[in-house]
């Protein structure tokens, strides 16, 4: 009886199951580390639970580390869908930042967000490359978009400012002031309070940066 290789059709036919099993992986891994932790959840156990193989999780992900990346990563992807520069729209550079700053607080005040970070934090303490995988997926990603936003504002003759960079860091900064930190300790943040702190964050960030 012969054995001839697959065709690629078949092959083709065999990646939707590839994607699924995938999928499963990380929704199983995604549960366990944000319900367990890191080091409390084990390979064996997220196989299971996605209906796979041991040897299935590490020929997808490698090792329980870059699993963990993977789940981080499929969760910022998520919680960047509810923030996006592009939300900026048309208008003044003083509105389309408002606007910015105001989805920007929206996002980072959002309860899973906040339960995110919170585990993100405490895996963070025993593995620090834990924290790297979280700011490279998500708050270094979102700042090096509005940095290249602020770019395209300076060739457009809406602002001056040498270093992108710093300037978004400091509007971010500005935006969310002490109520990221009340937010992060359980304590509320009156909507009022929050415009006005996301309104004369602006002032002072066309005051510093604005074409006069």
């Amino acid at each position: 009886m012969s054995t001839a290789a697959p065709s690629p059709a078949s092959r083709r036919a065999g990646r939707p199951s590839d994607r699924a099993k995938r999928k499963a992986i990380i929704d199983a891994a995604t549960d366990s580390f944000f319900e367990h932790g890191f080091a409390a959840s084990s390979i064996e156990q997220i196989a299971a639970n996605a209906g796979v193989s041991k040897v299935t999780v590490y020929n997808h992900f490698g090792d329980k580390r870059r699993l963990f990346a993977a789940s981080v990563d499929r969760e910022c992807d998520k919680l960047r869908g509810h923030f996006s520069i592009a939300q900026a729209g048309e208008g003044t550079i003083r509105k389309r930042l408002t606007e910015i700053g105001q989805a920007m607080v929206a996002f980072l005040s959002r309860p899973e967000m906040i339960q995110f970070e919170r585990r993100i934090a405490a895996e963070t303490e025993t593995d620090p490359e834990i924290g790297r995988a979280f700011l490279e997926a998500g708050p270094w990603r979102m700042t090096s978009a509005f940095a290249a936003f602020l770019e395209r504002a300076v060739s457009a003759g809406e602002l001056r400012i040498d270093d992108p960079a710093i300037a978004a860091e400091q509007f971010v900064s500005l935006c969310k002031g002490m109520g990221d930190l009340d937010r992060r300790f359980g304590a509320h943040t009156k909507a009022a309070a929050t415009e006005r702190r996301i309104d004369r964050a602006v002032v002072v960030f066309l005051a510093a940066y604005g074409v006069r």
